[in-house]
């Protein structure tokens, strides 16, 4: 019988248990157990940088208000960004490992993460300014399971080592990551090896008449097999992380009223950057009902 939960003190960091050298969230190998993906976020003044230095880690910054400057001796690159997660996509720029980057807030207050994963060797080109219009947006499922991603990240758009990320947005009352799903081992043509970080915000879903005590909430499940067992049930909040060492994981929930965004960050050890995932057998045969729904119409959510 599962123990709901039994892993949250382990892998679910709630907004602010991660604080470190002025990040509100810092996410990398110094936890037990992780060894292939990070994540910095942190909010910013105008004009206030945060610096990542140089080390054996590629990485993505990622605009998710406001706009930041991406230098590093490779390029410099001005994000537009967006207002808020929930707005569409964002343009976001590339630097290579072994390259130190800044980030600094430009033309207002700015919120910003930078997702890193362990890279083998400096990748060519160093430094790539990836606009939004470049962001493939897929709408993904059907019904309740329909969910919009931002692929800026993934194999075919972002050349990268091994990092790989994307976003994904589920309106309010929709579940994502569903059917759940697993990429834990390597299996040549079927699944990859890859540990991943969860990041979440939510809002209150536009035009419902919230009072302005509301809580935005989604809720997020993990859980393992007989031979790796992981029990995660997590309800989350706007700067939560949880994190997918192996496992299942799925569905995320987005509860009536509120709608649920995530960042994703994903690599792991083997040769091959790809993500090729294995449904859990019991429920992979919800994706045979899409076929006869429609995708939620109030997809994409920020009206690209």
């Amino acid at each position: 019988m599962s123990r709901s939960g039994a892993d949250n003190e382990r892998w679910v960091r709630p907004s602010g248990s991660t604080r470190q050298d002025g990040w509100d969230v810092a996410i990398d190998d110094d936890i037990e157990g992780w060894q292939h993906t990070s994540l910095y976020a942190a909010r910013l003044a105008e004009g206030e940088s945060r610096e990542v230095p140089a080390g054996e880690w590629e990485h993505v910054v990622v605009p998710l208000s406001g706009s930041v400057t991406v230098e590093c001796v490779h390029g410099k690159a001005v994000l537009v960004g967006r207002p808020s997660v929930f707005a569409g996509p964002t343009d976001i720029a590339y630097v290579a490992r072994d390259t130190a980057l800044t980030v600094t807030a430009t033309g207002g207050p700015a919120r910003v993460a930078v997702c890193g994963a362990q890279a083998a060797a400096p990748h060519t080109p160093s430094f790539r300014h990836v606009e939004a219009a470049e962001v493939p947006v897929e709408l993904r499922g059907a019904g309740t399971a329909s969910r919009e991603v931002r692929n800026f990240g993934i194999p075919g758009v972002l050349d990268a080592d091994s990092l790989i990320a994307c976003e994904v947005v589920t309106p309010a009352g929709n579940w994502s990551s569903y059917p759940p799903h697993k990429h834990d081992e390597e299996r040549e043509g079927v699944e990859t090896e890859l540990e991943e970080i969860y990041y979440f915000e939510t809002q209150v879903e536009v035009g419902a008449p919230a009072p302005a005590g509301a809580d935005p909430v989604g809720y997020q499940r993990v859980y393992g097999t007989d031979d790796r067992p992981i029990d995660v049930v997590a309800e989350v909040r706007t700067g939560d992380v949880v994190l997918v060492p192996h496992g299942w994981h799925g569905p995320a929930m987005a509860p009536p009223g509120y709608d649920l965004y995530y960042l994703n960050v994903m690599a792991g050890p083997g040769d091959q950057r790809a993500w090729l995932i294995c449904d859990d057998p019991a429920h992979g045969w919800v994706r045979q009902t899409w076929t006869t729904q429609d995708v939620d119409p109030r997809l994409p959510l920020g009206g690209q």
